[in-house]
């Protein structure tokens, strides 16, 4: 039986024109979706289907279709209720069927909206609708004497007669498409943001001292400035307002409803000022504010994905012996040890620094814990005097070489006291489980920092401000991206870890944890097939991006899926070895013609994806974590001098420019103009995160904490 898909062919044209990739590829990748089809498996082992799109393109198309389905839906429910009002005409349903914008949508439906009691709907009830009317029709006559005609209880007046008739014909105006689209490209062209301190608030909000009095269009306010602003507001600190020129409004309003200068028209005329000033603009503004909010939020987001992304891939150190400090002044730095596993050997407490500065003890225990263990790498995690204990650490004596990292510690105060932290170290204290996550993230920083909230690790700006599930949305899809771009290793993973690889989610990640621990470790990849609730559809999204090393099969500890592995021995038939051999031997792979091994279902994308994993079976391309020294002499702000060049980690990276830790408490800023000679439009284009760099010192605010940088100049002098 044909499988009937949910997509139609107008809806492949849709999402096609939304992210400009061919209608063929599009349909061939929402099939793929339908089918069960992951984003990281489709990336990586379809490219024939979708002519080699990459997971950007991909999730692009999946974001379009679901909004897509969003509007169809939001179409649905609106016609039944116009529907059950009785009033859905042939037009209209036309109209409606025919537009696939929400705003569009929410416009025509806005006259059939549910409303609570409004004054239009007073004057209503008071029987005044036919004189709204014949007002609004502006023809000749006197709208005081036609008002006379509707006096009654209710209304004892004329003037409440034509305030009432108004109100009415102000809740027509303000329900006009036309008239909302001329306010609409108003503010698409000329709307001002403008941002001013709330009265007797001055002192509390300096931090947005900046926003004081500040206006610009608001077509070039950059996310990060209406975040800034938009948190400023919310906090109850500054006063918001987007509204373009009002005079030039109302006149392009007045030249598309006032059609004469009689005493009607003059009526209208009327409605509309107050019709403007009470509806249609604050409508419109909040439509706008939500549309910045919207774009703000995007960018900020596709930000912090990319932060994110880097931190995840950030080289590791390896399977290496650490001990991990968490540096402490009062309470003392938590030192723990970790063997080549992760796992924890020892713990213990020092106290290096004021109020105690038992210097002596402190080094002695460490260099003791150093050799007795056979320490390869020192930790120090980067938060409060972590510049302190990067410097005893550095100072003390091994007799022979230990190198000494110093490791961002954000969201491990998360994660120790987490339920997971819980179920790893449930009788240890959550300062033990904080230094053991610093460890664990120099040894592997993609297979700890998956156990981690990825709001909580530090590498976005205003992350609580922006739309938290399309956070979380895109957030998961880049950790879910960087695990199985890097892949695991099946016999060592976390129920975390194996819980993002494609296909699987936590429920099979709990029951190949349990397959473990009852037959122990996988020898094949095929054994997945006996771990419970493991279908083909898992296995087949799943397998390879799961390695297992030693195992019988290489090809296990390789990326090449299982569905092509009699592709690789054919291959090793062919040239007379087996497929260990072909492995080992370059020349041998170098002898395959690529052309022999294509069909219908095999092209030369994944043929050529074969021959690089061959080249480089199991290999993590993430690279090798490198050791790092900030500059002696400066331990607080107030050591800093303009003009001195010192080094530097990048902690940050945002739209205006990147944070970089210099061992203070305070990061600096490199501002986007600072970060090269060239124009540059995204920091990104120079800068990644984690990236040692020389910078120079610009300004240094003592009083605001802040410190201004310079890559460009740091370049120039060296």
């Amino acid at each position: 039986m044909t499988k009937i898909s949910s997509f139609t062919d107008f809806h492949v044209s849709f999402v096609s024109d939304q992210v400009n990739v061919n209608q063929k590829a599009v349909r061939n990748t929402l099939q793929l979706f339908e089918d069960g089809a992951t984003i990281p498996f489709i990336a990586r082992y379809r490219k024939e289907v979708t002519g080699s799109l990459d997971e950007v393109q991909i999730a692009e198309i999946d974001h379009a279709w679901k909004k897509l389905q969003e509007v169809e839906k939001r179409k649905e429910a609106i016609l039944h209720s116009i529907k059950e009002q009785g009033k859905l005409d042939e037009e209209l349903e036309k109209k409606i069927l025919a537009s696939y914008d929400l705003t569009v949508l929410e416009d025509l439906y806005l006259p059939y909206k549910r409303k609570r009691k409004t004054r239009a709907s007073i004057a209503r009830e008071k029987g005044l609708e036919p004189l709204a009317t014949w007002i609004f029709k502006q023809e000749k006559g006197k709208p005081e004497a036609e008002a006379e005609l509707f006096l009654n209880e209710q209304v004892p007046d004329v003037e409440e007669a034509l305030q009432g008739a108004r109100d009415i014909i102000g809740e027509w105006i303000n329900e006009d498409t036309r008239c909302r689209d001329i306010v609409r490209y108003a503010y698409k062209k000329e709307a001002i943001i403008r941002a001013k301190v709330a009265r007797g608030k001055e002192e509390e909000a300096k931090k947005y001292k900046d926003y004081f009095d500040w206006s610009e269009p608001l077509k070039n306010c950059p996310s990060h400035r209406m975040l800034a602003i938009r948190r400023g507001e919310e906090e109850g600190f500054l006063r918001v307002s987007i509204e373009p020129e009002e005079e030039e409004v109302l006149y392009k309003l007045n030249r598309h409803l006032v059609k004469s200068g009689n005493p009607c028209a003059q009526q209208v005329k009327l409605a509309l000022e107050d019709a403007y000033d009470r509806l249609l603009q604050p409508s419109i503004e909040t439509e706008f504010r939500n549309l910045a909010r919207e774009k703000a939020d995007e960018e900020a987001i596709a930000v912090f994905a990319e932060n994110l992304r880097q931190l995840l891939l950030s080289p590791p150190l390896g399977q290496k012996r650490i001990l991990s400090i968490d540096p402490g002044y009062r309470t003392g730095c938590k030192v723990v040890l970790l063997d080549e596993s992760g796992n924890l050997l020892d713990n213990t407490t020092i106290y290096p620094h004021p109020p105690q500065h038992d210097l002596n003890n402190a080094a002695k225990t460490i260099v003791h814990l150093v050799n007795s263990y056979d320490i390869e790498a020192i930790a120090v995690g980067n938060g409060t005097a972590s510049r302190e204990t990067m410097a005893f650490a550095q100072q003390l004596d091994f007799g022979r070489e230990v190198d000494i990292f110093l490791v961002s510690e954000n969201g491990a105060s998360i994660y120790s006291a987490s339920e997971v932290a819980r179920e790893e170290f449930p009788d240890q204290d959550v300062t033990v489980r904080g230094s053991v996550s610093i460890g664990r993230r120099l040894m592997d920083p993609l297979a700890e920092l998956v156990k981690i909230d990825p709001k909580s690790i530090g590498v976005g700006q205003y992350q609580h401000d922006v739309n938290q599930s399309r956070l979380k949305e895109q957030l998961d899809q880049v950790v879910s991206s960087c695990v199985n771009a890097v892949g695991v290793n099946l016999n060592t993973a976390s129920k975390h870890l194996l819980s993002y690889i494609s296909g699987l989610g936590p429920s099979l990640a709990e029951n190949i944890i349990q397959f473990r621990k009852e037959k122990g470790i996988f020898s094949s990849r095929k054994q997945l097939l006996e771990v419970a609730r493991m279908g083909p559809k898992a296995f087949e999204q799943s397998a390879g991006f799961l390695r297992i090393r030693d195992a019988k099969n290489p090809l296990d500890n390789t990326a090449v899926h299982p569905e092509s592995y009699a592709i690789v021995e054919q291959m090793a038939r062919d040239q007379n070895c087996s497929v260990a051999e072909l492995i080992h031997d370059k020349e041998k792979r170098k002898a395959i013609n690529l052309k022999n091994y294509i069909s219908d279902k095999v092209g030369m994308p994944t043929l050529q994806d074969i021959m690089q994993e061959l080249d480089k079976p199991g290999l993590d391309p993430r690279g090798k974590a490198q050791a790092f020294s900030f500059a002696k002499g400066i331990k607080t702000i107030e050591d800093l001098q303009p003009g001195m060049v010192v080094p530097g980690i990048v902690t940050n990276i945002t739209k205006f420019g990147a944070f970089v830790d210099i061992g203070l408490k305070e990061s600096g800023m490199v501002h986007l103009s600072q970060l090269s000679n060239r124009y540059v439009k995204d920091p990104l284009e120079v800068v990644s995160l984690g990236q040692h760099l020389q910078v120079k010192v610009l300004e240094v605010d003592i009083d605001r904490s802040r410190i201004q940088l310079s890559l460009k100049q740091a370049t120039q002098d060296s």
